[in-house]
C-alpha cells in the first residue's frame, strides 16, 4: 500500500504544477472566468437583464416614500399594523432600500417599532 502512496504523490503535484503555469498566463483566453474588470456579471447591478434569454431591459420603479406620499409626519408607535408591514418574518426591520421610504421617515419608523418593542405591542423576534 506505501507504493500505491508513493506513487500517487508524484502525479499530484505533476497535475498541479501546470495549472499554475497556466493561471499566471496573462493572455484573454486563458482569464478565469470570473466578475469583468468593469463591473459585475450579468449587466448593470449584477443582476441579470430581464426578458427571455436576458436580453430585455430591465427596468425597475423607483420606490416612493409611503409617508410622504400620504403626508404622514408622526408615525405612532401604537399602529402595529402599520408598523407590522416594515418588521420581516422574523422580527428585523427591513432595511429602507426594500421598502422605499425615505431617510428621515425611516429613522422615524425605527425609533417607533423600537418604541412598539419595549411595550410589547410587537416581538423582538420570532420562535424557532
Amino acid at each position: 500500500m506505501s507504493d500505491e502512496t508513493q506513487a500517487k504523490a508524484p502525479e499530484t503535484g505533476a497535475t498541479q504544477a501546470p495549472q499554475a503555469a497556466a493561471g499566471s498566463d496573462s493572455s484573454p483566453a486563458a482569464a478565469p472566468s470570473g466578475p469583468r474588470p468593469g463591473g459585475r456579471p450579468g449587466g448593470p447591478g449584477g443582476r441579470p437583464s430581464g426578458g427571455p434569454g436576458g436580453r430585455g431591459k430591465f427596468f425597475r420603479r423607483k420606490k416612493v416614500c409611503k409617508f410622504c406620499t400620504e403626508k404622514i409626519d408622526a408615525i405612532p408607535y401604537r399602529d402595529v399594523r402599520l408598523l407590522q408591514g416594515f418588521v420581516a418574518e422574523r422580527g428585523k426591520i427591513v432595511p429602507r432600500r426594500l421598502t422605499g421610504v425615505c431617510t428621515t421617515h425611516q429613522r422615524r419608523l425605527t425609533r417607533a417599532i423600537k418604541q412598539a418593542r419595549n411595550i410589547a405591542l410587537l416581538p423582538f423576534a420570532t420562535r424557532h
